[in-house]
């Protein structure tokens, strides 16, 4: 059974940016790696996982408009790339003896199950980790709102916004030496202040839905782990 008895179902989010390491670009493998082992010590624990990772390691839709890419079909080629993210992803678990399956906002059968909320809740209800791809589907929403949203769909107890930082700073800690962590903040702070954790539409998504985020580093050894059993690792937002 889960070490909290407050969480259960758990949403992850990881950027794309995350699995690329020091490159910056592409997929380091040993990173996956490293993530799936930790999932894998998160699924034995009991936890029901959903997984949404982003696409910016790949191909960010905003920044196609730069080569001339029409935003929407930027945004559908960001899509793609969660897709190969999470196809990356499948694999690594599958080699660690977890059981996971992708679905697919955008029909692939090929490759990947259509996202549908009963297949999703049936998934995980069987222990498999489900990795959501293709965001919602629809241009100009991110992959923050997608993971927000799917986590209010299949009735999550938790969002985990996993990053670089160790959690929710008042400021850039990358850039102000005196920034300031918040051990605990409200949705509204967040919003009222400006706060850079996720975008506008996923914090309010949240919110509405009563969904906590936690955030915290992902890169720290067990984070995962530490974090659901209620150590301090980073910040809630609740």
């Amino acid at each position: 059974m889960p070490s909290s008895n407050r969480y259960k179902r758990i949403m992850i989010k990881i950027s794309g940016e995350a699995l690329a390491g020091s490159a910056k670009t592409g997929i380091d493998s040993s990173i996956v790696k490293k993530l799936a082992d930790e999932i894998k010590t998160v699924s034995q624990a009991g936890f029901e996982i959903a997984l949404v990772i982003g696409g910016g390691n790949i191909f960010r839709g905003g920044t196609g408009e730069a080569l001339g890419v029409e935003r929407t079909t930027g945004d559908h080629m960001g899509m793609l790339a969660t897709v190969i993210n999470a196809l990356a992803m499948h694999s690594a678990l599958s080699n660690s003896g977890v059981d996971s399956c992708v679905m697919t906002s955008i029909e692939m059968n090929s490759i990947a199950e259509p996202y549908t909320i009963r297949n999703a809740k049936r998934s995980l209800a069987e222990k498999k980790v489900v990795l959501m791809a293709a965001g919602t589907g629809n241009p100009f929403f991110t992959t923050d709102t997608a993971a927000c949203l799917r986590a209010a769909e299949i009735k999550a107890d938790l969002v985990i916004k996993a990053t670089k930082v160790s959690g929710v700073y008042d400021k850039d800690p990358e850039k102000h030496s005196d920034a300031v962590k918040f051990d605990q903040i409200s949705f509204m702070d967040v919003l009222h202040k400006q706060l850079k954790v996720m975008d506008l539409t996923a914090i309010s998504l949240c919110m509405e839905n009563n969904l906590p985020i936690m955030v915290f580093n992902l890169f720290e050894d067990n984070s995962i782990m530490r974090a659901l059993k209620g150590e301090n690792v980073g910040t809630i937002i609740q």
